[in-house]
């Protein structure tokens, strides 16, 4: 058996509210209250939405009559990384330990890896690409706006307590998986993709 590279949780989630977050204050993993509006929640809460998305698209992919079992796949281990991440921004960093789930320049490079695949056989661009053209191309889009989202308030995490810049990185790097697969995706299903004309705006004439 593999040894395993992070410790497997040791918690359990039995009763769904717990009343202690009713005064506006939550717990980071080493224990310190803070405001949710703290810009550490934010962050986390802002990949907690981006990990939802990146359901959606899964689901959806599941739908589709072609085989993206490899994408799926590969949407699965971003699902694992941004729980990884958001275990990061959730712990100070005085309080990480070494089998504690964390990114690594592993993790990106699996992701460029990746990202050169799918981007091989595209064509050429001569345009910015417009949301659409299918469902779930709509929705891969998305997911690299939201996680444009997190990348920026990482940045702003990065500034204030000089969080992990690794988390910036990544976030950086998938946002790009995202837009590359979305159009790996219309290639795959012979859909035509929305690019950008200035002069079909509703002001052009």
């Amino acid at each position: 058996m593999a040894t395993k590279k992070y410790k497997d949780p040791t918690f359990t989630i039995s009763k769904v509210y717990t009343k202690t977050g009713d005064s506006g204050k939550t717990s980071l993993v080493g224990g310190q209250k803070v405001l949710k509006s703290n810009v550490r929640i934010h962050a986390y809460g802002e990949i907690d939405e981006l990990n939802s998305v990146v359901g959606i698209c899964i689901e959806e992919l599941k739908l589709i009559d072609y085989n993206f079992s490899d994408l799926i796949e590969s949407l699965s281990k971003v699902q694992n990384d941004l729980f990884n991440l958001g275990t990061i921004l959730a712990t100070e960093p005085a309080d990480m330990t070494s089998s504690m789930p964390r990114i690594t320049q592993d993790d990106i490079q699996v992701l460029e890896d990746e990202i050169d695949l799918s981007n091989q056989n595209l064509p050429i661009l001569h345009s910015f690409v417009l949301p659409g053209g299918s469902k779930i191309n709509a929705f891969l889009h998305l997911a690299r706006t939201v996680c444009r989202r997190c990348e920026r308030v990482s940045c702003g995490l990065y500034e204030q307590e000089k969080i992990d810049k690794i988390v910036v990185s990544y976030l950086n790097r998938l946002s790009d998986a995202f837009f590359v697969w979305s159009r790996f995706v219309a290639k795959s299903l012979n859909h035509d993709e929305n690019t950008w004309n200035p002069n079909k705006g509703s002001s052009a004439k």
